[in-house]
């Protein structure tokens, strides 16, 4: 503990030390001493690594200070003989006794060792900043967020500013889901995204990279941005690691385990974690039919609930080689299995005109489903210097498996379904960095994307017979090989990013079961990029930029199996879709002080045949209910305008604040077009405007007997659509937790969504718009609460491994699509 007070009061002193190395006394000549701090065995800067100069025989320190993110240092001094002290925390100290100093002098590279010692006893408190504002990306620091404990992938990223999660895992950026999710810089393989992100456990991240208008280097695809998720990997030597116990109600229960091993030349990571997850949640829906004069022909009300369980195991195992002190090479197998059961069940209550029961009907949906998902990936780096130039090389081959089978019991009928997915996957991807000089670096690379995805769904009536109509096989391939460029610089306070790539698309869409079907997408483009930068000063800067992005339809969005949870409300995919194009414009500000930190932004997006859902009447009827088919369409446009804000205040040592704002204002433009079952040509227009915002606010205290509470509360404004609105949502989080066993434990409770207040809401308004004016066909209001409220216990146990560890001794890894970050 006495080492951990000395830190804590050298970083105290640290600003008086800068000061007075570079504001020294009058009438004294000075020299320079410069030099570099690098970690021992991976060669890696090392921040905020401390420098103390005091005279030889002396106790006095007459110049510090610190080094920068290049781990260089610049001290100035009087000529003099001198004991130089090079210090970072968990590592062994480097003394330099009697160098004698008589002109600018360079002390070359130093080299620090971690001390084991210290490592088994060094506790880091401190947290790293939750917000760092790069050229083309912010970086939120998952940290010490106990909302998080014992929880999945989608607890963290609902915790995230700008980034929210739905009550059915659907993960959406600035209120849009028009994004790309990256696991380490690479696209998920995941069929079903959302349930891959439930099965990953909390504590496998590290950070979370938010990019809301990225550059040249990343991949086009992602209209609204890219969320990069990266994993944990120990870096302490030796034998180090987290166990993670937890349970919770409704019934849950998970173990997973963080384990590292590191020598000089290698390191061995593994993850593994086994949790049952159950979900339970209800809905309803109400709704009025009404006759061709407008006056109410029916109502009908459904109650639903569900129960959702999962029984799942992931693992993750690699081994990082350093082949040579700058060639680097990472192997690692990724594996997941999942079993779950589904039970949905509808009842429904039928009323004539003057709301006066005609009778009930009743729809269970019993269902198992299955993943398997299998990942090698291999990442090679070479660094030709300490400057940044290195050449990235990195291979992914994926297999993954949905399987899902219902059976469907009613009033009157009987039905089950199969579905049957298998995805196959390989991407290969290169990358080159040069520096040019001070603040100036090109980049070039090249990316490959190769996949196919076979999916059969059938619909089997009770004596097994496949239902033609509602039945099918789905072939769908797409190839992409991308090239691009970028070019950044520095000129004085100004950081310029310039960016080109260009992405060729192959697509091939096949349903068996229609031969006219078969459908081949071939297409183009070029995407620019600009990013400047203006450094204010060292606590504020401004930012624009530009890119163009492109959305490929995906997973639900493509696949024409029906949903055929509901027999009257049934959801079907597009195979015929097509990308949409949007250009994006963005202008920010960052604004930090001792206690408050404060970034904002503008936003402009203008996207082309934008994907919309519509609920189309099919012209069918069960039992005189109109059968009502959701589909996603290409839409004609879509403008979106926004602001955004981010607040963190901590106002004592004990309390810390954060904020997060969003505002924006959504225009579509366009019409649907389609052939009900009767043939008769039906035109909806979409035409809409509407307002919402987001808010999420977070509120950190420690109590006393050093226990953490944590209380988060978001806020989803309500939204009008081009056939109804989405209601307002409010939800709140509370978290205790406290360290234990000299700190090496953690135990935490939690509770989600404290009020049961996170329900979908929403106004459904269908007319026929073939009568002018239109009339109204059917009005609908409809709940669902996806999750109801969870309430969790988890028990952490580090050995070896400081809380809060910093992994400042990283191997360079390539977390990001393309090189590093641009240096300015």
């Amino acid at each position: 503990m006495k080492k951990i007070k000395f830190a804590i009061l050298a970083l105290l002193l640290l600003s008086g030390l800068c000061n007075y190395a570079q504001y020294p006394p009058s009438g004294q000549n000075k020299v320079k001493v410069t030099g570099k701090v690098l970690e021992k065995v991976t060669k890696q800067p090392l921040e905020y690594a401390t420098i103390s100069i005091t005279p030889v025989n002396q106790t006095k320190v007459i110049a510090g200070g610190i080094t920068n993110p290049k781990g260089e240092f610049d001290l100035a001094v009087p000529p003099g003989t001198y004991d130089i002290k090079v210090e970072f925390i968990s590592f062994k100290a480097t003394e330099i006794k009697g160098k004698n100093i008589s002109e600018d002098t360079n002390l070359g590279v130093v080299n620090l060792s971690e001390d084991a010692a210290q490592l088994n006893e060094v506790v880091v408190r401190a947290e790293k900043s939750s917000v760092e504002i790069k050229l083309d990306k912010k970086v939120y620091n998952v940290g010490q967020d106990m909302m998080v404990k014992g929880g999945t992938v989608s607890d963290v990223l609902d915790n995230v500013p700008s980034v929210s999660v739905d009550t059915e895992g659907n993960v959406s950026l600035r209120g849009s889901d028009n994004i790309r999710i990256l696991i380490d810089g690479r696209p998920s393989n995941a069929i079903n995204i959302a349930e891959a992100l439930r099965q990953l456990p909390a504590d496998a991240i590290d950070k979370v990279e938010v990019i809301t208008n990225p550059s040249a280097r990343y991949d086009a695809e992602g209209g609204s941005g890219l969320i990069n998720i990266i994993l944990k990997k120990g870096k302490n030597q030796g034998f180090n690691g987290t166990f993670i116990a937890s349970t919770g109600i409704p019934e849950t229960y998970g173990l997973s385990a963080n384990l590292n091993y590191k020598t000089e030349k290698f390191n061995y990571f593994t993850t593994a974690g086994y949790n049952y997850r159950t979900n339970e949640g209800e809905g309803k829906t109400n709704s009025e039919y009404f006759n061709p004069d407008g006056s109410t022909k029916r109502y009908l009300d459904e109650t639903r609930d569900t129960k959702r369980t999962r029984d799942g195991f992931n693992g993750r195992a690699g081994i990082e080689w350093s082949i040579t002190p700058t060639t680097f090479w990472t192997n690692a197998i990724n594996y997941q299995k999942n079993t779950g059961e589904d039970r949905d069940l509808i009842n429904y209550y039928n009323f004539d005109a003057n709301r006066i029961s005609t009778g009930n009907t009743f729809r269970l949906n019993n269902g198992d489903t299955g993943s398997e998902n299998v990942e090698y990936t291999s990442n090679l780096i070479k660094n030709f210097n300490d400057k940044g130039h290195k050449l990235t090389a990195d291979l992914s081959i994926s297999r993954n498996t949905d399987d899902s089978n219902s059976a469907i019991t009613g009033s009157e009928n009987y039905n089950s379904t199969l579905n049957d997915q298998v995805q196959k996957q390989i991407q290969l991807q290169a990358d080159y960095v040069l520096p040019l000089g001070e603040g100036s670096q090109f980049e070039a690379g090249y990316k490959g994307s190769f996949g196919d995805l076979n999916n059969e769904y059938y619909v089997l009536d009770p004596a097994g017979t496949p239902l033609t109509n509602l039945s099918n096989t789905l072939e769908y391939k797409e190839n992409i090989n991308a090239l691009y460029t970028s070019y950044g610089f520095k000129v004085n306070k100004f950081s310029y990013l310039f960016g080109l790539r260009w992405e060729d698309t192959n697509i091939e869409v096949n349903l068996l079961e229609d031969p006219k079907s078969f459908n081949t997408k071939n297409y183009n483009n070029l995407f620019p990029s600009a990013f400047i930068s203006y450094e204010i000063s060292d606590q504020s800067n401004f930012t624009a930029s530009y890119s163009k992005r492109l959305s490929r339809p995906r997973g639900r969005f493509m696949n024409p199996a029906v949903n055929y949870a509901s027999n009257i409300n049934i959801f079907q995919g597009n195979p015929d879709l097509d990308p949409s194009l949007t250009d994006k414009y963005d202008v920010g500000y960052l604004k930090r002080w001792d206690k408050v930190t404060f970034s904002t932004s503008a936003y402009f997006e203008d996207t082309k045949d934008v994907f919309s859902f519509v609920r189309m009447p099919t012209g069918e009827e069960i039992d005189g209910i109109p059968v009502i088919k959701s589909s996603p369409i290409n839409l004609g446009q879509e403008q979106k305008f926004g602001f955004e804000f981010t607040f963190n205040y901590t106002p004592f040592k004990w309390w810390k604040l954060n904020s997060n704002f969003n505002f924006y204002n959504v225009k579509t433009t366009g019409e649907n077009s389609y052939e009900d079952n009767t043939g008769k040509l039906v035109v909806q227009n979409l035409d809409n405007q509407a307002n919402t915002w987001f808010a999420r606010i977070s509120s950190k205290v420690t109590l006393p007997y050093k226990i953490d509470w944590q209380l988060n509360g978001t806020y989803n404004g309500q939204q009008k659509t081009a056939q109804g609105k989405n209601l307002d949502q409010f939800g709140l989080n509370t978290s205790f937790s406290k360290d234990v066993l000299k700190d090496k434990a953690t135990i935490a409770f939690n509770v989600s969504d404290i009020f049961n207040s996170r329900v979908m809401r929403s106004y459904t308004n269908l007319y026929d718009d073939n009568i002018s004016p239109p009339v109204p066909t059917q009005t609908s209001y409809n709940e669902f609460q996806f999750r109801k409220r969870q309430i969790n216990l988890s028990f952490t146990y580090r050995f070896n491994k400081p809380k809060g560890e910093r992994d400042k001794n990283a191997a360079p890894r390539n977390e990001g699509e393309g090189g590093g970050d641009f240096p300015g």
